[in-house]
């Protein structure tokens, strides 16, 4: 078997990440076992603050390059044509831990991630309504949330092309999991782009402007674009690359986390995700990567969208095991055996290492 390896940690963590670490949340994995994420138990990044929003008063705006500007209470939303769409969200800095040297940032493992049952209004029938000029390139997103970064004070404000701002899964989110957003999710309303990354979801969305000219502000220019210094210009980052975790088997260390189980047939579980496409297959290894065997797989949400369930058979012998795991979409993208460093330490989708002790 191949030596063990651990991601090695800085020793040490700064109080600004202490802060990002107390205000932001994973998913514990063994919500993993949940195909429907429960609502406590999604992952939580919050850039700045939590509005306090008065859903009386509030109101979504839709204007720029449109015929008829709209202003739409909270009422009038969730009085049009509803749909529901089962979709996983996963932080763009989900892995950041595992990349060398050390990113400055949100210190995510594995956890960042989370299935919810979303409801709202498709995005493409407001835009019909407002009728968009024949101008148009782009819309623009923009949260009630306020924040400065990098000395510049900004609200929270991301876009797409108008192409993808029509398409047909794209929503303005008002319900999670069949009850109104929480604050933290982004009550009253939220964006929702399935496959996307969660940055491109802007919660507490106070208004929609359809653009004549690709937006360049600071979250589209200077955040989540995979640079290799920070001179670079980089790519934009969109959708999720494939990733499978497992639920840790066994019981844990409370310190370490390390696993311990007793050694017999065990079911290994988890699931598997991409934003490419739907997942094709899922492998396990048992020896830290020098060989694989195909799990099986369940599409059991029912949605192109959301995550798969899959398993696999383990006789476990006495020992120290290294688990791994890899998913392979089937647009033929495969998660890598180790991640490639970038400044802001996005998309990490290396292969899921975890530490096993059968005693």
């Amino acid at each position: 078997m191949s030596s063990i390896r651990r991601i090695e940690v800085e020793k040490t963590i700064s109080r600004e990440q202490l802060q990002m670490a107390a205000r932001n949340h994973g998913m514990p994995l063994e919500a993993l076992a949940y195909p429907i994420t429960p609502l406590g138990l999604h992952y939580l990044l919050i850039h700045y603050d939590i509005p306090v929003v008065d859903a009386a008063a509030w109101r979504l705006v839709v204007d720029g390059e449109v015929e008829r500007p709209l202003e739409l209470s909270l009422d009038e939303l969730r009085a049009r044509p509803s749909v529901e769409i089962a979709a996983t969200m996963e932080c763009a800095g989900n892995g950041r831990v595992g990349l060398s040297p050390h990113v400055d940032s949100q210190p995510w493992l594995h956890e960042a991630v989370g299935t919810g049952a979303w409801r709202g209004v498709r995005l493409r029938e407001l835009l019909d309504a407002a009728g968009v000029g024949v101008g148009a390139v782009e819309v623009l997103f923009t949260g009630l949330d306020r924040g400065l970064e990098d000395e510049v004070e900004q609200s929270y404000q991301r876009s797409l092309s108008l192409e993808d701002a029509r398409r047909d899964e794209v929503l303005l989110a008002f319900e999670l999991n069949g009850v109104p957003l929480a604050p933290q999710h982004g009550f009253p309303l939220r964006l929702l782009v399935p496959g996307w990354y969660g940055m491109t979801s802007v919660k507490w969305l106070a208004h929609v402007t359809v653009l004549a000219h690709p937006f360049e502000g600071f979250q589209m220019a200077k955040r989540y674009r995979l640079q290799q210094d920070e001179e670079d210009e980089g790519m934009p980052l969109t959708r999720m690359a494939p990733r499978a975790l497992a639920v840790p088997p066994g019981i844990p260390d409370f310190h370490s986390r390390e696993r311990f189980l007793e050694p017999g047939p065990i079911v290994l579980r988890g699931r598997a995700w991409s934003g490419f496409a739907r997942i094709a297959s899922v492998e396990v290894s048992v020896d830290g990567g020098e060989t694989w065997r195909a799990a099986e797989l369940e599409h059991d949400v029912d949605s192109e969208w959301a995550w798969s369930a899959w398993t696999v058979d383990w006789e476990a012998p006495l020992g120290r095991h290294e688990l791994c795991f890899r998913a392979r979409d089937e647009a033929g993208n495969e998660q890598p055996p180790e991640g490639e460093w970038n400044v802001g330490g996005y998309g990490n989708n290396a292969v899921q290492r975890i530490v096993v002790n059968v005693s």
